[in-house]
C-alpha cells in the first residue's frame, strides 16, 4: 500500500493538522476580523500586562494563574460551540509540556515587568536561534548557511538595544534569557507533542492551561505573599480589578485567534502580521510608558528586525522548494 503524505514547514510547529480537525473555508471578513483581533490582542496583552506591573504590581506568578484559569474556562465555553473536538490525552505526557508552559509565561511575563517593553520584545527575538541551536543539537535538523547566518544580526541588534538602554537591569536581562531558552523549548516540544498525538493547538491547550493552572496554585503559596491579595482586592480601585481580568480575556483571545490565522491563512500573512506586531508593540512601549530611545537603540531595533525578515525570507523560500510529496510505502494488510 502506497501512501502519499505532505508534511507542512510553514506552519509553527512544523507539522500539518490532521484533515479531520481542520476548519471550513471561512469568510474573507471572517479571516479580517482574526487578523484584526489577533493584532489587537497581542500588542493590548503586552502593554496590559506592563501597566498592571507598573501600576500595582500585581504579583507576576498570580498573574499568570489567573490568566491560565480564564483561558481554561473559555476553551470549556469554545468547546461547548464545537470550535474544537476534544482528543482524550495522557496527562502523565502532558506534564513536560503544561510545566514549560508555565516557564515560558512566567519568565517573559517577568522580563516584562523588569525591562522596558522595547528591550522585552527585543530579548523575545532571540527564541529563532534558540530553537534553531535546540533543533540542531537534539532534534538533527540541519539549517543553510545563509539561515544560519540571520542569527548574527538579531542577535547584534539585541545587544546594542539593550546595552544602551538606560533602564538596562541585568536581573532583568536574566530573566529575560531564561524566557528564551524556556520559550524555545515549549516551542519545540508542542510541534512533537502535535505530532505524536495527532492534534492540534487548541486540542492541546485544553489540557495545558488547567494542568498550568493547577502547577502555579500549588507553586505560588511558596514564593508570593498571597495573604496581602484579599486586602489587595478591596483596597485598589475597580480599574485595577478590570485590567487583571481584562488581561486575562485578552491573553485567551490571543491563543484562540493565532488558531484561527494558522488555519485560515497563509504563511505569509501569519509572519507578515508578526512583524506587524513586533513594531506595533515597540511603538506602543515608547509612547504609554516613556521609555527613553537613543539613536544606538534605534539601531538595534532595525538591526533586529532587519535579521527576523530575513530568516522569514529565507525559511520560506526554502520550504517552498522543499515542499514535494513525500512518498513512504507502507506493508499491505488484510482486513
Amino acid at each position: 500500500m502506497t501512501m502519499i503524505t505532505r508534511r507542512n514547514r510553514y506552519s509553527p510547529s512544523g507539522y500539518s493538522v490532521p484533515h479531520k480537525f481542520k476548519m471550513a473555508a471561512p469568510s474573507q471578513s471572517f479571516v479580517a476580523l482574526c487578523l484584526f483581533l489577533n493584532i489587537c490582542c497581542s500588542i493590548v496583552i503586552v502593554l496590559i500586562n506592563k501597566w498592571i506591573y507598573t501600576h500595582y504590581g500585581f504579583p507576576n506568578v498570580t498573574l499568570t494563574c489567573i490568566h491560565f484559569i480564564v483561558t481554561t474556562i473559555g476553551l470549556l465555553i469554545c468547546h461547548q460551540f464545537n470550535v474544537f473536538q476534544h482528543k482524550r490525552l495522557p496527562v502523565v505526557g502532558m506534564l513536560p509540556l503544561a510545566c514549560t508552559f508555565c516557564g515560558f509565561v512566567v519568565f517573559t511575563n517577568l522580563s516584562l515587568e523588569t525591562n522596558t517593553v522595547g528591550t522585552y520584545q527585543l530579548i523575545k527575538s532571540l527564541t529563532t536561534p534558540c530553537i534553531m541551536l535546540i533543533q540542531t543539537q537534539f532534534y538533527q535538523k540541519k539549517f543553510s548557511l545563509p539561515v544560519q547566518l540571520t542569527v548574527v544580526p538579531i542577535a547584534l541588534g539585541v545587544f546594542l538595544n539593550s546595552y544602551y538602554d538606560v533602564k538596562f537591569n541585568v536581573i532583568g536581562i536574566v530573566f529575560a534569557g531564561i524566557g528564551v531558552l524556556v520559550t524555545s523549548l515549549y516551542q519545540v516540544w508542542v510541534g512533537e507533542k502535535q505530532h505524536e498525538f495527532q492534534v492540534n493547538s487548541m486540542q492541546l491547550l485544553f489540557y495545558q492551561a488547567p494542568l498550568s493552572a493547577l502547577l502555579l496554585m500549588l507553586l505560588i503559596p511558596f514564593i508570593e505573599p498571597i495573604e496581602n491579595l484579599p486586602s489587595l482586592w478591596k483596597t485598589w480601585p475597580l480599574e485595577a480589578s478590570v485590567m487583571i481580568l481584562l488581561s486575562g480575556v485578552v491573553a485567551f483571545l490571543v491563543n484562540l485567534s493565532i488558531y484561527w490565522i494558522i488555519g485560515n491563512t497563509s504563511p505569509v500573512t501569519y509572519n507578515m502580521v508578526g512583524h506587524l506586531k513586533f513594531c506595533l508593540t515597540l511603538m506602543g512601549g515608547y509612547v504609554l510608558f516613556h521609555d527613553s530611545l537613543n539613536v544606538r537603540q534605534v539601531l538595534g531595533i532595525i538591526t533586529t528586525i532587519s535579521g527576523v525578515m530575513a530568516y522569514t525570507h529565507l525559511k520560506m523560500a526554502e520550504n517552498k522548494k522543499a515542499e514535494l510529496p513525500i512518498i513512504s510505502s507502507e506493508s499491505d494488510t488484510k482486513s
